[in-house]
């Protein structure tokens, strides 16, 4: 079919649908979605947690309870079991419907014409016979037919499997033509590359080409991190290890006459005491909870790997429009050969270049849509008394020749009166393809004089800070496909578009966190510099703070020069040809507002409000979500490294088990658990963004965390070891002294959580002390101790006894030496950070 006969075909007009239309067709053919992977169910998220180690080491020590005729043990295992099952279902629960919540956030948005007005729609509400605009970039909502086209090419390659880009024209082709030669027709899922179109939907959701191929649904599945592999791995070979050395424990026992029994009894104790179950899940939990966090602040984080990246963030390659500045553009000067345009009678042509050479549009209200530099150019039109709509019908559209990255220009041929094309772009570029230049007493030839003067105002104007954009047109014998030659110039227009309030402060917070803010901009050099400075941008070394006139490639090659130089690099784009840079930057940061589909789609990352102070907060989120992560890894580690000396020494020495594997299965859930979980929702402080990043290489648990998880491990097994030893000696029963070994660490793990602050917080207030989920997890835990000793039958289960009050005081005062000296080592760490601080500020003075 022709143009009209598709329009035809679906009974509607070149205005679009009215609103009502639009809805009835929505309700007839419904949501534009193709099938996806159903969300992941309660039901498997359950499964999952009865598929780990932990819970075959149970079921293990419950078959051999009831081997034993121990049926109370087994039952209280089963008991334990469920409960610890029950609060990895929870957890991993929300973490996944976590991630959920933020892909439906994740809406992509299409421009329509309907009843006769330019708006934007969520692309699920798209329905047979809407009009669409779509532009290089644009991610294409559904099957649909040309109307018009410019330089239209889309990359079909998820369809077709042709890496080349197709090149798309209105005319039509016969039927049961094949899809790849399917020239007037644009397919769901698929891409703008360059170009513009206005097309007729004809398919919407299953029905289109992409839709009718099940293959190609979308799998809603939860991704995971290199983090959460890590940890995986992490939590997987320290099972291994100590199951070894469990067994190696059992079998010397056996060999030197220890009851069998007994032997394994203890073999499953270090077992369990070694397994840290809580580690991969309270990971997941922390970093679907940060994306969230991020997500409230603007920030929509598109893939787990990225928080962890965030945090290491060395470099920020950034826009300038819309992110440095407000992108909300108004003309100030209008300035041709003769200067000032603004009372000129030149200013009516050069306003009316900028009404015809757009694909912009404002509403009834004012409110602009599209390009907000070509918003700006309409708004001044309006301000000077111009009649857009009469305008544009005076002066039909005939062609569009869409903007060209590499020519940097536009331009539209349009009909009327006589024939005429309408040009706008980079002034440099604009200049460079004109013959004369307008004035109010008529045109002249531009010569090498008039050239000069045309720059010299143009590079005063930059050094303002202006925005710049040239316009020029051409009239009569004008050939429509070749428009950029013999031009006239009109007049450069000066955009002012002012910094955003809060990227001086944002750009400042960036310097004190090591993190260098380049700009990278195709703006003019002098507008970037102004800019740049205002805003507290500078050079580091010989590194400068500013890259203009850049192009798509170049900024390719800024990405791949820093990375080969060691860098971490976050880059921003909105553009399609800012795709590959986005994918090669370790996070690629993609504008939501005006960010292309193909953009937004190759990043990791995706502001939802433009605005670099975005990046700022994420970065901060990033580390303190890592820094959260250590703290619950160095916590988890030490605490299961002290059961396991507190069991293995003193079976080494002969001492009778101090912890059945019973208690220790309490233990791990009360104090594995909520503590973790609380730590895991530490907020961070202010201090986050003056550190340096850390290396990228650097691991979950370095040298420093490794020295704390042996060190506080090794305090947390023996001082509740000398309890129970000493308990021994005094004569108490062997009840009495596991009861005081079971107190003893069981309060040390909860005062443990105290010494996880950072080394520069303070003593009573930092982000431990201040965080509310914290004083709960210690208020939970210390309540499930009050009940195993205070309910008979739990009291009898786990073989516990009441203690005397001797024997509470020497469990309160072995819990708290692990505390003391969690505290000494943050002290002496904090001495030698000072001293390590002024040795390096004497340096620098020199």
């Amino acid at each position: 079919m022709d143009p009209q006969g598709v329009l035809d075909a679906h009974r509607v007009t070149a205005l679009g649908l009215s609103h009502e239309e639009a809805k009835s067709r929505l309700g007839r053919h419904g949501p534009n979605r193709i099938a996806t992977a159903p969300p992941v169910s309660s039901w498997a998220i359950l499964v999952a947690q009865l598929a780990s180690p932990v819970v075959w080491l149970l079921a293990a020590a419950t078959a051999l309870s009831l081997t034993l005729g121990d049926v109370a043990e087994a039952v209280a295992i089963i008991v334990v079991l469920g409960m610890n099952t029950l609060i990895g279902f929870v957890a991993e629960q929300r973490a996944v419907r976590s991630m959920e919540a933020l892909r439906r956030l994740d809406v992509a948005t299409t421009r329509v014409r309907r009843a006769g007005s330019i708006g934007t729609v969520p692309a699920h509400e798209v329905v047979p016979g809407d009009i669409v605009l779509l532009e290089a970039g644009d991610r294409v909502p559904a099957d649909m037919r040309l109307l018009e086209a410019s330089r239209l090419a889309a990359d079909e390659s998820m369809l077709t499997g042709e890496s080349v880009a197709a090149g798309k024209s209105v005319a039509a082709v016969a039927a049961g033509t094949p899809v790849p030669d399917r020239t007037p027709m644009l397919f769901k899922g698929t891409a703008l590359t360059t170009g513009s179109a206005v097309a007729v939907v004809t398919a919407t959701g299953p029905a289109t080409e992409i839709g009718r191929i099940a293959t190609l649904a979308l799998d809603a599945g939860t991704d995971r991190s290199r983090l959460e592999e890590r940890l995986t791995v992490l939590a997987r070979q320290l099972i291994w290890l100590t199951l070894a050395v469990a067994v190696v424990i059992a079998i010397v026992g056996i060999v030197s006459g220890e009851p069998v029994v007994r032997m394994v009894e203890a073999a499953i104790a270090l077992a369990i005491a070694a397994i840290p179950e809580g580690l991969p899940v309270v990971a997941t939990l922390t970093l679907a909870r940060g994306m969230l966090r991020m997500a409230r602040e603007n920030a929509l984080v598109r893939s787990l790997g990225a928080v962890e990246t965030l945090g290491a963030t060395t470099v920020i390659l950034t826009d300038k429009t819309g992110t440095i500045t407000e992108n909300h553009m108004a003309v100030e000067r209008l300035v041709g050969l003769g200067g000032d345009a603004d009372e000129d009678p030149l200013r009516g042509r050069a306003l009316g270049i900028g009404v015809l050479c757009s694909n912009a549009d404002l509403d009834k209200a004012g409110e602009g849509t599209g390009d907000p530099l070509e918003v700006a150019l309409l708004e001044a039109a309006v301000a000077s008394g111009m009649d857009i709509g009469a305008a544009r019908q005076e002066r039909p559209r005939l062609v569009e020749h869409a903007f060209d990255p590499d020519l940097r220009m536009m331009a539209t041929v349009h009909g009327g009166a006589d024939t005429v094309v309408a040009v706008k772009g980079a002034p440099e570029a604009v200049l460079a393809v004109c013959t004369k230049a307008a004035t109010a007493a008529g045109p002249v030839p531009l010569g090498d004089a008039e050239r000069a003067v045309l720059r010299e105002a143009m590079d005063d104007l930059a050094a303002s800070g202006l925005r710049l954009i040239a316009l020029a047109d051409a009239s009569g014998e004008v050939d429509a496909a070749r428009p950029f030659h013999d031009l006239t110039f009109v007049a450069v227009a000066a955009l002012r578009d002012p910094p955003r309030e809060d990227i001086p402060a944002a750009i400042a917070a960036c310097h004190r966190a090591g993190i260098h803010v380049v700009m990278v901009t195709g703006d003019h050099e002098v507008t970037a510099r102004a800019i740049a400075r205002s805003v507290g941008l500078a050079d580091r070394g010989p590194e400068p703070a500013v890259h203009a006139r850049v192009t798509p490639e170049d900024k390719l090659k800024l990405v791949v020069g820093f990375q080969a130089a060691g860098e971490t690099v976050a880059m921003t784009g909105d553009g399609v040809n800012d795709a590959p840079a986005l994918r090669q930057a370790d996070i690629g940061v993609a504008m939501g507002i005006r960010g292309t589909d193909v953009a937004r789609e190759s990043a990791d990352i995706v502001l939802l409000d433009d605005a670099f102070s975005t990046i700022v907060t994420a970065v901060r989120e990033g580390r303190v979500i890592f820094a959260n992560i250590r703290r619950f890894c160095v916590y988890l580690l030490s605490c299961n490294l002290g059961e396991i000396l507190l069991i293995g020494l003193a079976l080494l020495v002969g001492l009778p088990l101090p912890l059945t594997p019973l208690q220790i299965l309490f233990l791990n859930l009360v104090t594995d658990v909520f503590p973790a979980f609380a730590l895991a929702a530490t907020r961070g402080d202010a201090r986050v963004l003056d550190e340096p990043p850390r290396p990228p290489e650097e691991p979950i648990l370095a040298r420093r965390q490794w020295t704390d998880v042996v060190i506080l491990g090794v305090v947390i097994g023996l001082a509740p070891l000398a309890a129970f030893l000493m308990t021994l000696e005094q004569g108490a029963a062997l009840e009495n002294a596991a009861t005081v070994a079971f107190l003893a660490i069981g309060l040390a793990q909860i005062w443990h959580v105290l010494s996880m602050r950072d080394v520069k917080g303070g003593w009573l207030v930092n982000p431990i002390t201040t965080n509310p989920f914290l004083w709960g997890a210690v208020a939970l835990s210390l309540a499930f101790f009050a009940l195993a000793l205070a309910l008979p039958g739990l009291r009898g289960v786990l073989g516990l006894v009441v203690p005397t009050t001797g024997e509470w005081v020497l469990a309160v005062g072995a819990s708290l030496v692990p505390l003391a000296a969690g505290q000494i080592l943050l002290a002496v760490r904090r001495m030698r950070g000072g001293r390590s601080t002024a040795r390096a500020v004497e340096r620098a003075t020199r």
